[in-house]
């Protein structure tokens, strides 16, 4: 549904087992909320980006969905600014912390907190890590067949309904993404123009897209529920399915060297310190 680039599905991702897949989204999950370091964590912000563009995922897609992080990414650096205080010092032994900047007294509540550049520093960890989660749904989702995503699951015992559900939801996401589209172009033929507007007008006409876009998921949703129970959809996992699920030479050598690299990575930040926060790097 134009998130990605045509021929994107011939990308070395798109051609894996949809097994060492979600393992790759496991491992880069489990190893963004273990590393507490920014430089790390920033490193593999900017590998998933690049993993992103490489698998063919559009660039404006990317763009819109980190332009949506940027209040909350603001919000984080803030509040871990004026509040990370203990909680660094309990990380690094620091007994003072380098006021960046100091709230006047008069301010109602925070009045004469101080932000630190440690607390900063630390949001922007976190605001990595964030960004690393919400690069990982393209990774996936779009490099993946929704059939094939069920039948991996499926694969490793998870039970038939439970993926069915799950593959239905991300089925809906480009059907989202399509009727936000036509409902701006339709919007743009009446004469609105959104990019003249101001922020907050902007914002204002955005937020009106709730409504057609809920009535259409509602009625999308309807026809699902009506589809499957002409097909007497039983949810049983003992079926037959299109095509079979086979890990192939490339698929076991992702699956091995992802482990070595947790493992790698859980010894370097227990027993070396590397990826804790004040720590070698």
């Amino acid at each position: 549904m134009g998130l990605v680039k045509p021929g994107s599905r011939t990308s070395p991702l798109s051609r894996l087992d949809v097994r060492p897949k979600l393992a790759l989204v496991g491992v880069v999950t489990v190893i963004a909320f273990v590393w507490e370091s920014p430089l790390l964590g920033g490193g593999l912000a900017f590998l998933a980006l690049l993993a992103c563009l490489a698998s063919g995922v559009r660039l404006g897609y990317l763009r819109n969905s980190l332009f949506l992080l940027l209040p909350f990414a603001l919000l984080i650096l803030i509040t871990q600014g004026l509040f990370a205080d203990e909680v660094i010092r309990m990380r690094t032994g620091q007994p003072t912390l380098t006021p960046w900047l100091t709230v006047p007294e008069r301010v109602w509540w925070i009045g004469g907190a101080s932000m630190s550049v440690e607390g900063m520093v630390y949001g922007l960890n976190i605001i990595f890590k964030m960004v690393t989660m919400t690069l990982l749904v393209p990774l996936l989702v779009f490099t993946t067949d929704a059939d094939a995503m069920v039948l991996g699951m499926v694969k490793i015992r998870i039970p038939y309904k439970i993926a069915f559900v799950l593959a239905s939801t991300l089925r809906f996401f480009p059907l989202l993404f399509a009727d936000i589209q036509a409902i701006t172009e339709a919007q743009r033929l009446r004469g609105l123009a959104p990019e003249s507007m101001g922020p907050v007008k902007r914002a204002r006409v955005y937020a009106r897209l709730a409504v057609p876009l809920i009535l259409g998921v509602i009625v999308k949703s309807q026809m699902l529920d009506v589809v499957l129970q002409s097909k007497a959809f039983s949810g049983s996992s003992h079926r037959t399915y299109l095509h079979e699920s086979r890990l192939r030479p490339g698929d076991v050598a992702l699956l091995v060297a992802l482990a070595l690299a947790l493992v790698a990575v859980l010894i370097l930040y227990w027993r070396f310190g590397i990826g804790r926060f004040g720590g070698p790097i």
